[in-house]
């Protein structure tokens, strides 16, 4: 086999995003000529903004000869389950959902996808249902249907949870799917949601020739329960389903599900979240920030990744951004009529003129009323906030809304700027959706967030609410081990909804790792 050599530089953006100058570049770096290497593999690629000036820095491997044929490999087969002698049910078909089914197979178990929502395609016509006519669809929306709540929200795949599973199996596995090899070069890998609900109708289309099942319009009502362990689920229309397990993965906004298990005596826990808003910058104003120039010519719409520890009446908390979106648009995220939720998404190429980045405040278990609702007291306080904002923006999807100025000096907003909400907004004093506290904590980090990024904490922006789905409320535990419900054999909680994972990389590392317990399970 070929013997790369390894070469790292870093470039100005004209050259780095200049295919033959970037050729150019790394062979001289690795005191080549042109024509003296077969093949350069560019293997990590990522943009260091510290300097005056921008600049990339490449990882490449420079191949003599031919390079090998598994270099974006292995590919990953399945064998055909269809006539499988042990089954798993996996109630959602979001990445954990998906993930875990391939693995069942690659397991030789045949996976039984349920999901709620609509196949990737048909959920679109939903979308534009909420978008333009306010219609809120409970089972077919931003967060339910065909690759859950990040198919058609944004498609990051950067994760810190790098010990929790093979990010780089994930990443080969989606390329395999139809996503661009890219993702397995930068560092802060996208796909984008124009791209996302293709990859996602090619992995279900991987489970069917399987011989797996995937069903639509399928949602958990109850469930199947004898002696403390879980034989299948009833759906919606009443049919009885039972397998050797059942992997739940539905996803963080999952409300009916956590109120069965609650009413089903099934222990959960709350657990800590967090709430905000979304704020909204001309993109512009962003790129000129970060990268320090007036124009950024080839390189990618800026993102910024901020965070401040706020102090009110005794208590220290957290303001941060989530789910930054250069380039991209808020949209609406209710899963249910009476509330206004809101998030933010990116197509591929990142190319809206505005961007916008969740900027919310850490609930602690201490924040929630627990005595009053339980393991349901953060679900709670996120409904109470989104049925808020819904009733004082005039009780459509029309989102409440303030200049970022004026809301820090609690002043109310007259006219607010153009946005990249489709639904529109209302001008609205953030402090009746929030109240007082996570409003006078979200002022103390916008403060610190405007002396570290200029021009960012004005009335160039503005702030949309409610950022309220930004992990699950609740927590359904499990075994560290065995990775299943410490009192309900057969029940193995899974990725975001269950509370162990935070994006679309984690939730399919999460799913991996319950299709591989559930396996485990039923092969004793």
């Amino acid at each position: 086999m070929t013997t790369p050599q390894e070469v790292e530089v870093l470039l100005p953006a004209e050259v780095a995003y200049h295919e033959y100058a970037r050729y150019r570049a790394l062979l001289q770096a690795a005191g080549l000529q042109p024509g003296e290497a077969d093949f350069v593999h560019l293997r990590k690629r990522s943009i260091d903004a510290r300097g005056r000036q921008p600049l990339v820095r490449l990882r490449a491997a420079i191949y003599p000869g031919p390079p090998p044929a598994d270099l974006f490999g292995p590919w990953f087969t399945y064998p055909d389950v269809s006539r499988a002698r042990r089954s798993v049910l996996i109630v959602g078909a979001g990445p954990a959902g998906l993930f875990a089914a391939l693995r069942c197979i690659e397991l030789g178990l045949k996976p039984v996808v349920l999901e709620r929502g609509k196949d990737v395609r048909t959920r679109r016509r939903d979308l534009a249902a909420l978008n333009k006519d306010h219609i809120v669809n409970p089972d077919s929306n931003y967060c339910f249907g065909e690759g859950g709540a990040g198919t058609y929200s944004d498609g990051k795949l950067y994760t810190r949870s790098t010990k929790r599973g093979d990010v780089q199996r994930i990443l080969r596995l989606l390329v395999q799917h139809g996503a661009t090899p890219d993702i397995l070069v930068d560092a802060h890998p996208h796909i984008g949601t124009n791209k996302l609900p293709s990859v996602v109708a090619a992995l279900r289309d991987s489970v069917l020739a399987a011989g797996g099942e995937v069903r639509f319009d399928t949602r958990v009502d109850d469930l199947v329960l004898a002696e403390n362990h879980l034989r299948g689920v009833i759906t919606a229309a009443g049919e009885e389903l039972t397998a050797d397990a059942v992997i739940l993965a539905t996803g963080h906004s999952a409300r009916d599900i956590y109120e069965l298990l609650h009413r089903r005596g099934v222990l959960i826990e709350a657990k800590p979240f967090a709430l905000g808003v979304r704020v909204e910058h001309p993109q512009q104003l962003i790129d000129q920030a970060q990268y320090r120039m007036r124009e950024r010519g080839p390189l990618p719409a800026a993102s910024y990744a901020l965070v401040h520890q706020t102090q009110w009446q005794g208590r220290q908390r957290g303001v941060f951004s989530f789910c930054m979106c250069p380039g991209g648009f808020i949209v609406p995220a209710a899963t249910a009529p009476g509330e206004v939720v809101v998030n933010g998404m990116s197509p591929s190429r990142r190319d809206s003129r505005f961007a916008n980045s969740g900027i919310v405040t850490a609930i602690e278990l201490e924040d929630m009323d627990l005595r009053q609702h339980g393991a349901l007291a953060g679900l709670r306080l996120q409904q109470q906030i989104e049925q808020q904002a819904c009733q004082v923006a005039g009780n459509t999807q029309l989102a409440p809304a303030q200049l970022l100025g004026d809301f820090l000096k609690k002043k109310s907003s007259g006219a607010l700027l153009e946005t990249s909400y489709q639904p529109g907004l209302v001008s609205v004093p953030m402090d009746e959706v929030l109240g007082a506290g996570l409003s006078e904590r979200l002022r103390q980090g916008f403060r610190n967030f405007g002396q570290k990024i200029p021009g960012y904490a004005t009335n160039a922006a503005q702030i949309v609410g409610v950022e309220s789905r930004t992990s699950s409320p609740v927590r359904i535990p499990r075994d560290r081990d065995t990775l299943q419900h410490p009192e309900v054999h057969g029940l193995f909680p899974c990725g975001e909804g269950a509370g162990y994972a935070g994006g679309i990389v984690s939730a399919a590392m999460d799913g991996e790792r319950c299709a591989e317990a559930a396996f485990a399970a039923v092969s004793c």
